[in-house]
């Protein structure tokens, strides 16, 4: 469904944020990518998005090679994802309801259609009674939840998650974690988590990509790479996780 194949994207500084990348996504996967901060996660999470075109390399979305896609062509493409950002992205001054509407009424959809997408989406993550309250009016964890219904409001086939996670305690990071998992599997939509947080990766992935300094270095079923990382960086993150639980 998803595929980059040696892509590189190298910023004015001179600096490689993705070198010689490349990875594929299998339709209704829940693909993790995983990396220290400047590994190229939110660049990789961006070609992804077609909302940066890469300097070097191919990328193939819904069996399109859409490398130098732009205009209506990438538009057209974008369509098919949705995104859910680390820090919600919400509309203060929009409740619960118009919030979730909101892409909808971009598209200028019938306003029947609307209103009974918004009741779905509501239903999906659990706010029915929160149609009518404001983003301040909301805990973290609801205002993610949100986040992710109006993602998910034109029926995308992708949905991108960007850190979606970080900004929450444990318990509401499970909550939401569960919650996307669900949504795969009533949806079969296909689900790509960037993160740092391997506990994140091991909760809710099938596959999963590590990157450091841009490079791929690990690529494969999320089991089999934390049961045998292979290379330094993987075996870090893993560390690191170690070291925290056990000063809990």
């Amino acid at each position: 469904m998803i595929k980059l194949q040696n892509v590189t994207k190298i910023y004015k500084n001179s600096i490689h944020a993705l070198q010689d990348a490349t990875l594929d996504i299998d339709a209704g996967d829940i693909f993790g990518i995983i990396g220290k901060s400047g590994a190229g996660k939110s660049t990789m999470l961006k070609m992804i998005g077609l909302l940066e075109r890469p300097d070097a390399g191919r990328i193939e979305i819904l069996g399109q090679d859409v490398t130098d896609f732009s205009g209506t062509a990438a538009n057209t493409v974008k369509k098919q994802m949705g995104t859910v950002f680390q820090g919600f992205n919400l509309l203060m001054q929009r409740n619960v309801e118009k919030n979730i509407a909101f892409p909808l009424e971009l598209i200028k959809a019938d306003k029947t259609y609307i209103n009974q997408r918004v009741s779905e989406l509501a239903g999906l993550v659990d706010l029915t009674d929160k149609l009518k309250a404001y983003p301040a009016q909301l805990s973290g964890g609801q205002k993610q939840r949100v986040a992710i219904a109006r993602a998910l409001a034109t029926n995308p086939k992708i949905l991108l998650c960007d850190e979606p996670t970080s900004a929450l305690d444990s318990f509401t990071t499970g909550e939401i974690l569960r919650l996307l998992r669900d949504i795969n599997t009533k949806l079969g939509i296909t689900i790509i988590i960037i993160t740092h947080e391997i506990g994140v990766i091991r909760a809710i992935t099938k596959r999963m990509a590590v990157l450091s300094e841009g490079r791929v270095v690990e690529l494969g079923q999320t089991a089999d790479i934390i049961a045998n990382p292979q290379h330094s960086m993987t075996k870090l993150l893993l560390n690191v996780e170690k070291n925290l639980d056990g000063e809990e």
